[in-house]
């Protein structure tokens, strides 16, 4: 029987499978996917996620397999964009969590969090305003932006979509979505497989997934919107599917996965000893019992 208690390696995963049209069932000890060309034995003990595109059903047998192997499943729309749902992590333990929500509700802890989460993507000036900060990121991001478009040869306009229609923005910011959206995935499952939240975020704050947004940006200008311009410069035909193995091939260079982790260690100032202190975070364990006076609480 696995310790729940323990953090699954996530850093030794793969990236991320995008499945479409087909069955995902049990098969042995792993899974597989059948569709109209054939059947294949999925890696899912390897990979971080597996995206579920339009037109794929899941046997009960295979989700519990896939969660007892600590590879998260999403459902999404075509080419694996709009994300509809996604399941949890493999730890049972809340010390994580609790850690994060701590920094979140000391408000000088947060600001300094949000300080290092700035700091690793620019000098931020000691006494910079959270306000301020957010104003440097923006326009180096613009920057970027503007200086891929000339570096690729292609037309900018600026960051500029609809997420209720797909079709209405241009290829770059179609390209950029599809990129990021991929980006969002691999950082959500790294942060469920921690066992630390994706809602309790510190730049972004209020969305269900502020902390993804948050890790995700560490990582943008130099993985996903370099991708999404090379991947416009070459053609706009069949765009998602091209930036999806363009992605797959970056995160793996850059060993996207076996950095998320440290990465979030380093912004949260996490111990390395976070485990064994946890009892200093959680206290005892108490029973609905203890809550209530001890009672009977079948009924």
């Amino acid at each position: 029987m696995p310790n729940l208690q323990d953090l699954p390696v996530f850093a030794d995963r793969w990236g991320y499978l995008y499945l479409e049209y087909g069955t995902l069932d049990q098969d042995a000890a792993s899974v597989s996917f059948s569709n109209a060309q054939g059947s294949m034995r999925l890696p899912i003990d390897q990979c971080a996620m597996v995206l579920l595109g339009p037109g794929t059903s899941i046997t009960h047998a295979a989700t519990r397999t896939m969660a007892k192997n600590n590879c998260l499943l999403c459902c999404t729309g075509e080419g694996g964009i709009r994300w509809y749902s996604f399941g949890t992590g493999g730890t049972h333990s809340s010390h994580r969590l609790l850690f994060q929500a701590r920094l979140y509700a000391d408000e000088s802890q947060r600001l300094e969090v949000a300080r290092r989460m700035f700091s690793k993507r620019f000098a931020v000036p000691p006494d910079a305003t959270l306000q301020q900060m957010r104003g440097m990121e923006g326009s180096r991001v613009r920057r970027e932006y503007k200086e891929l478009a000339d570096t690729f040869g292609v037309e900018w306009k600026g960051r500029n979509y609809d997420q209720g229609n797909w079709d209405w923005a241009d290829p770059v910011n179609r390209a950029l979505s599809a990129a990021n959206a991929l980006l969002y995935g691999m950082c959500h499952a790294a942060i469920l497989s921690a066992g630390y939240s994706a809602a309790i975020g510190f730049i972004h704050t209020g969305k269900m997934l502020s902390f993804v947004y948050d890790v995700a940006d560490f990582y943008k200008t130099e993985l996903t919107v370099p991708v999404a311009f090379e991947v416009v410069s070459e053609g706009v035909s069949d765009l998602e599917r091209r930036v999806r193995k363009k992605c797959r091939t970056a995160f793996f260079h850059a060993r996207l996965s076996q950095r998320i982790l440290p990465d979030i260690a380093e912004v949260l100032n996490a111990p390395d000893d976070l485990e064994e202190r946890s009892g200093e975070l959680e206290g005892r364990a108490v029973s609905l019992a203890d809550r209530t006076g001890g009672g009977d609480i079948s009924g």
